[in-house]
C-alpha cells in the first residue's frame, strides 16, 4: 500500500526558517501527492517553532477581501457540530485555539470516520474526543450513546471531570432542557449505587475501566443498543494488558461498527499501519478508517537526558544503587518487570519486593520509598502518590 509523508509546512501555511537538518522523511510537492486515505501523518520538521506557535504564525482565514482576519478557533471548526452551551464551556475553561491535533483530526471525526489518533500526550486528544461525543449524542434520549474506555480509574476521573465540565449547562438552560449525564465506571468505584442509577435512567455518556464494564455488561446491568460511539483512550496500553480479550469482545460482540463511530487514541501506537490494517480485518473499525498522526516538533525536551546502562542480571539492584547515589535525586520512579510465571512457581518474591527490600537495607532514603502497582486499591495509590 503506497503511503505519503506531509511536512508540517505543508499541513499549515507558515512562513518559518529552513531546518538546520534534513529531516528524516521525504517531503514532496503537495500538489503531487495522491496519499491513501486511510493513513494521513504530519511527521514534518519544523525549526525552532512549537505546535501552539505554528499555529499563531500561521496565515488567519479571510472572509472577504479588504476585511479585518478572522482567527482561527476551536469554535470557527467545531461550530457546525458541536452544541453551542458546549462551546461556551469549552471557551469558558480557556480552550480557545485548536492545538494542531485538533485542527487536523475533528473535520475527519466530524465527518463521521473512525479514526486511529495519533498524537503525544498533552496535544489536546481527550478534548478532541469529547468534542466528537457532544457532537453526537442527544440528551434528550435516554439510553448510553458514548462509551469512553480508559485503562485507570485515574484516568478515567480526569476524562470524568472533563466531560461533566464541558456538559454543564447555565441554570436557566437546564430548566428547559435536560443535560448530558456522564458516568464513571471505574475500579474500585461504587457498583451498586451505579447499578441503581443504571437502573433509574441510563446515563449519555459513560467512562469506564474495561474490568468494571464488562462486570456490568455480563450482568445486563448496562446496554449498548443506543451506543453512538465508541472511544477506546490509551489503546496500545489497552491491547497489551491482561484485559484484552474483554476489549476484542467489547468491540465486536457487543456492539456493531455499522451502528457506531470508533476512535482509537494513544501517544504510541508500534507499527501503526500493520495495527490499522488489522482493525479493518477484525472489524473493529469501519473500512474507511483513518490515521491521524501529529509527531511532536521536538520529540524530547532539551532538559531529559537518557542513558543506557549495561551490566550484568544479577548485578542490576547494585547499578541502581550507584545511579540514585550519584545523581541523588529529589524524586525517581523505579520502573520493575513483571514476575514471570515460572518464578511465583518457584516460590520466589515478585521482583519489586526485592528491589525495595535491597534499597530499605542499602540505601540512605529508604523510608521515602513506597510502592505503586495496579493490584492496589484506589486509596493506597493515591496515598502512595501523594
Amino acid at each position: 500500500m503506497a503511503t505519503a509523508t506531509l511536512s508540517a509546512t505543508q499541513l499549515l501555511p507558515l512562513s518559518l526558517p529552513k531546518p538546520s537538518q534534513k529531516p528524516r522523511h521525504a517531503n514532496f510537492p503537495f500538489q503531487s501527492l495522491n496519499p491513501s486515505p486511510r493513513l494521513f501523518s504530519s511527521n514534518g520538521f519544523v525549526s525552532n517553532c512549537s505546535p501552539i506557535q505554528a499555529l499563531l504564525n500561521s496565515t488567519p482565514i479571510t472572509t472577504e477581501a479588504g476585511s479585518e482576519p478572522e482567527p482561527f478557533t476551536l469554535r470557527k471548526i467545531c461550530q457546525s457540530h458541536v452544541p453551542d452551551h458546549v462551546l461556551c464551556r469549552m471557551e469558558e475553561l480557556g480552550f480557545v485555539v485548536p492545538t494542531p491535533v485538533q485542527r487536523q483530526a475533528l473535520p475527519t471525526l466530524f465527518s463521521g470516520r473512525d479514526c486511529i489518533l495519533h498524537a503525544q500526550t498533552g496535544s489536546g486528544k481527550t478534548l478532541t474526543y469529547l468534542l466528537l461525543v457532544f457532537s453526537i449524542v442527544n440528551a434528550r434520549r435516554s439510553a448510553v450513546q458514548a462509551l469512553i474506555v480508559v485503562p485507570t480509574r485515574e484516568l478515567g476521573m480526569q476524562v470524568t471531570k472533563v466531560a461533566r465540565m464541558l456538559a454543564t449547562k447555565p441554570m436557566e438552560d437546564e430548566l428547559e432542557q435536560k443535560s448530558c449525564t456522564v458516568m464513571a465506571l471505574l475500579d474500585g468505584g461504587m457498583l451498586m449505587r451505579h447499578k441503581s442509577w443504571l437502573k433509574a435512567e441510563p446515563p449519555t455518556i459513560v467512562v469506564a475501566t474495561i474490568g468494571s464494564l464488562c462486570q456490568m455488561l455480563e450482568k445486563h446491568m448496562i446496554k449498548l443498543e443506543a451506543m453512538r460511539v465508541l472511544v477506546i483512550d490509551e489503546v496500545d496500553f489497552m491491547f497489551s494488558s491482561k484485559q484484552v480479550s474483554s476489549l476484542r469482545k467489547l468491540l465486536t460482540s457487543y456492539s456493531s461498527i455499522n451502528t457506531r463511530q470508533t476512535l482509537f487514541a494513544s501517544a504510541s501506537i508500534p507499527q501503526h499501519k500493520i495495527f490499522l490494517d488489522k482493525c479493518i480485518q477484525q472489524k473493529w473499525t469501519k473500512n474507511d478508517a483513518i490515521h491521524v498522526h501529529v509527531n511532536p516538533v521536538e520529540p524530547m525536551p532539551s532538559c531529559l537526558h537518557h542513558r543506557f546502562v549495561i551490566c550484568l542480571k544479577n548485578r542490576r539492584h547494585e547499578t541502581l544503587l550507584s545511579l540514585l547515589q550519584s545523581d541523588a535525586p529529589q524524586s525517581a520512579i523505579v520502573f520493575v518487570g513483571e514476575q514471570s510465571e515460572k518464578s511465583k512457581k518457584a516460590g520466589n518474591a515478585p521482583s519489586a519486593t526485592l528491589l525495595i527490600n535491597f534499597l530499605k537495607a542499602s540505601y540512605e532514603g529508604y523510608s521515602d520509598i513506597l510502592l505503586l502497582e495496579e493490584d492496589m486499591n484506589f486509596n493506597s495509590r493515591a496515598a502512595s502518590l501523594s
